[in-house]
């Protein structure tokens, strides 16, 4: 169609300059959106007729709603047009020199509900003010997989092999759903984006240098996943299936019915899977000092520490996870068409997953490389846990030119309930059957979101925003540990670790931002003011009162994060872009509960109630540069960061009941943390059968700061790159191949090696184009592990973990009355579009 188009405008226009060559030529630009989302209409139409009604000549805009037309120098009537869309008329044109044209905004034809629009399906870039939007298209190796997954090939982010996401190299992102926290994200913790299917993501906008806008919560920036909604006019669907080794299996639908009033959209889906995992821990311990009730070293007569020797010099640790989980998932809701220009949408989602893991941990003392003791440790956890979410949003477009009031209410509820079994035999030097333990967790979570945005145009190119959104959460975990009397069967609380901690942080924020372009030159100045209330509570019947720990605190911080966001178009195809802005990161409650979780006998977690938040500055300096078969993105960036969380581990003085050092992990605040970085992104399609995808990011971390008078500063220099390839081959046959590598890193006390992961995967379409096979094998070489060693003047730790390993899924996809390709833009509501665009 695009081709049929072009070669029709170019021979219309061939013929009437050939008939008047003595006309001026001038060039006319502008481009086309649509009403209310801004999203730029690709293959609309430009038409230039003449006072004699006649079509004089015409085009077609890009992939960015664009177009550059030569014409005769004259006065014409401009007609925009755009199948599904009003079309527009725009006359008296007087065009004598070189212009570009005011944008163009067409609503849709609510006659034309019967017509559809579709454009290929690809991945692609599209740069903003304050952020890149990759539209991830049809990637095939998301078939059967998860988001957590489909982000892994996203630019710029990382996915580790525990499930945490980075942007940068950075952890300390902020992860939004259709532009607000939400259930979905699971409050702050990735698990629950293991759960959602891949083929629910329409696109993922990296934020790395948010406008006021946006939370100031994530020092990396933001990651905002734009969920599907609507797919076409009319009623529409598809269903996915997919089985895989080890087990994987799960079948997910969607159906949308669209008519001029309003519009229904339903995405379900369940799963059934197994992740077999393991993991391995070498550790080796020195003399220690001895501790008195303080923490301070026991001197001897002559004024030196009395060290004491470890019973044993080493402990290996060999664990085995055998993870069994199924789910279910559902998001329904109605968009209903005030007008034209307005529309209210109401959805509701829902969550359930339910799990039971083991965990074999065989543990191996030496002395002298000799194995004195083993001990075998079985936890089988049982996991149910919900979340369900009900939103109302409100949009309301004043008028074409981007006059905008947005209005969000969302109530989101999570429950999670863990129960942990834990057997224990000695099978070294004698048998012996160890006292067990269970331990019971119950954690709810509740959340209010209040949101109101405002957009005012000024002018022609002008733009000035105002919002406030405030966030209410509350998390409360009801932690129980019983221990058994020797090996009776007999049960008691342990009351010294056993508690109730409730967890409150209220975020109110307003902002306001100012946009405006003058020629090649566009920028985005913006204030976002936060107050945030960290409020933390403690029930445990056996505290001691003496206890050097806060356990009740209620802080409050009142914080500016202004934002600079510039653009300057040194050609139609080439920008470069510079932004900075001030970040916070705020610890979430799992950092702040004083009473020790714990992974194993000798290793606990416990969160630090002292933690403050954090605050970094970052600058972005970026390039953009577009060729006709090539994208070239590029940028440097810097971040200061003060108060910077960072976890040591530490002896906590405490040995086992069989003599071994209990060894803590503890966040802490480390005065300074800086960070440096390129990175680099290419997309190149030189042929229609062969598209290609790389990036590379190199950055270096400096920490500075001390605790209990030990030094953890440090740099870590590290990087990694990806890169993709997708080619269609006869017979309507594709194949995909990813490959991610992430150099080695270290931080003040930890260095990692690098991971090589490798994906590939292959599609047919069947059924008349209607149904598409895949099969895909993540981790082809079985590759992805984290290996690292732990140093510190005690002991040393040195450990492999692998989450999951390599995996081969099948899966099936059938769609009815729903083209392959990506269809026309949303009409609006409900998605954070952000805001100016310039």
């Amino acid at each position: 169609m695009k081709l049929s188009l072009s070669l029709l405008f170019l021979f219309a226009t061939t013929i009437l300059l050939a008939q008047n060559p003595e006309k001026k030529q001038i060039t006319v630009k502008g481009t086309i959106l649509e009403v209310g989302t801004n999203y730029p209409l690709e293959y609309s139409t430009v038409s230039f007729i003449n006072k004699q009604g006649k079509t004089v000549t015409g085009g077609i805009t890009d992939i960015e709603g664009k177009y550059s037309i030569d014409i005769p120098a004259g006065v014409y009537t401009v007609k925009y047009e755009f199948i599904s869309y009003k079309s527009k008329e725009v006359p008296n044109q007087n065009l004598t020199k070189n212009t570009t044209l005011p944008d163009v905004r067409l609503a849709l034809d609510a006659a034309s509900l019967d017509e559809v629009v579709v454009r290929a399906e690809n991945t692609e870039v599209q740069i903003r003010l304050d952020k890149k939007i990759y539209n991830i298209g049809k990637d095939l190796t998301a078939g059967g997989a998860t988001v957590s997954d489909a982000l892994n090939n996203v630019p710029s982010v990382t996915v580790d092999v525990d499930g945490t996401i980075a942007l940068r190299g950075n952890d300390n992102v902020k992860i939004l759903i259709n532009g607000k926290p939400s259930a979905i994200a699971g409050f702050g913790s990735t698990d629950a984006l293991r759960q959602l299917p891949a083929e629910a993501i329409e696109r993922v906008e990296v934020i790395t240098s948010p406008s006021a806008r946006y939370d100031a919560e994530g020092t990396a920036g933001i990651l905002n996943i734009i969920l599907k909604k609507e797919k076409t006019l009319g009623l529409n669907g598809s269903i996915s299936t997919s089985i895989g080794v080890p087990l994987n299996s799960s079948a997910s639908g969607n159906i949308n019915l669209r008519t001029d009033k309003f519009n229904i959209f339903n995405t379900t889906g369940v799963y059934y899977r197994n992740s077999p995992g393991k993991a391995y821990f070498n550790n080796k311990y020195f003399s220690r000092p001895l501790l008195d009730d303080n923490g301070d070293p026991v001197l001897d007569d002559n004024g030196d520490p009395i060290m004491i020797d470890p019973q044993f010099d080493q402990v290996i640790e060999n664990r085995k996870y055998n993870r069994m989980g199924k789910g279910f998932n559902t998001n329904l809701g109605i968009e209903y068409f005030l007008s034209d220009e307005s529309s209210i949408t109401a959805s509701g989602f829902y969550r359930k997953g339910d799990g039971n893991d083991e965990t074999t941990n065989n543990t191996s003392n030496y002395n002298n490389n000799t194995v004195e003791e083993q001990i075998t440790r079985v936890e089988n956890q049982d996991e149910d846990d919900s979340n369900y979410q009900f939103s109302l949003n409100y949009v309301n477009n004043f008028n074409e030119k981007g006059h905008k009031l947005t209005a969000d209410l969302q109530y989101d509820r999570g429950k999670d309930r863990e129960r942990s079994l834990i057997i224990q035999q000695r099978t070294l030097p004698n048998f012996e059957v160890l006292p067990a333990e269970d331990i019971i967790s119950k954690e709810n979570q509740k959340e209010y979101l209040a949101q109101v945005d405002y957009v005012l145009p000024i002018g022609e190119n002008a733009q000035f925003e105002a919002g406030y959104r405030g966030n209410l959460e509350e998390t409360k975990t009801d932690y129980t540990l019983l221990q058994e009397m020797g090996t009776t069967g007999n049960f008691v609380k342990n009351d010294s670790l056993s508690n109730i901690f409730t967890y409150d942080e209220n975020v109110h924020a307003f902002y306001s931002q100012y946009g405006n372009k003058f020629g090649d030159f566009s920028f985005l100045l913006g204030l976002r003011v936060e107050n945030t209330q960290l409020k933390g509570k403690v029930d445990a019947e056996n505290v001691s009162e003496d206890t050097p720990l806060n356990l009740n605190f209620d802080k409050n911080y009142t914080g500016l994060f202004p934002t600079v966001n510039l653009t300057f178009e040194l050609k139609e195809n080439e920008n470069i872009t510079l932004g900075y802005n001030r970040r916070i990161n705020r610890p979430r409650h799992w950092f702040i509960n004083p009473f020790p979780s714990r992974s194993s006998e000798a290793n606990v977690f416990q969160g630090n109630p002292g933690l403050d938040p954090a605050y970094a500055s970052a600058f972005d300096l970026g390039y953009l540069k577009r060729w006709k078969k090539l994208t070239l993105t590029t940028s440097i960036y810097y971040q200061h960061e003060t108060d910077a969380f960072e976890r040591v581990q530490q002896e906590t003085g405490e040995l086992t009941s069989n003599g071994i050092p209990v060894i803590r992990t503890l966040p802490i605040n480390l005065s300074t943390n800086e960070r440096y970085g390129f990175e680099l992104g290419l997309l190149y399609n030189p042929t229609k059968w062969l598209n290609l995808n790389g990036s590379f990011n190199y950055f270096l971390f400096k920490t500075e700061g001390f605790y209990n008078d030990i030094d953890y500063g440090a740099e870590n220099t590290s990087y990694f790159g990806r890169f993709s390839s997708k080619v269609k081959l006869p017979a309507k046959i594709e194949w995909q191949t990813n490959a991610f590598y992430r150099g080695p890193s270290n931080n003040s006390q930890t260095e990692s090696d690098g991971i090589l992961s490798v994906d590939m995967a292959m599609s047919k379409d069947i059924m008349d184009d209607n149904g598409t096979l895949g099969l895909n094998v993540s981790d082809l070489f079985n590759t992805r592990k984290r290996n690292s060693l732990t140093t510190t003047d005690y002991f040393t730790s040195e450990s492999e973990f692998q989450w999951r390993q390599r995996q081969v899924t099948l899966t099936f996809t059938y769609r009815f009355n729903q083209k392959k390709q990506r269809q026309r833009p949303d009409r609006g509501g409900g998605v954070d579009d952000g805001g100016f665009e310039g």
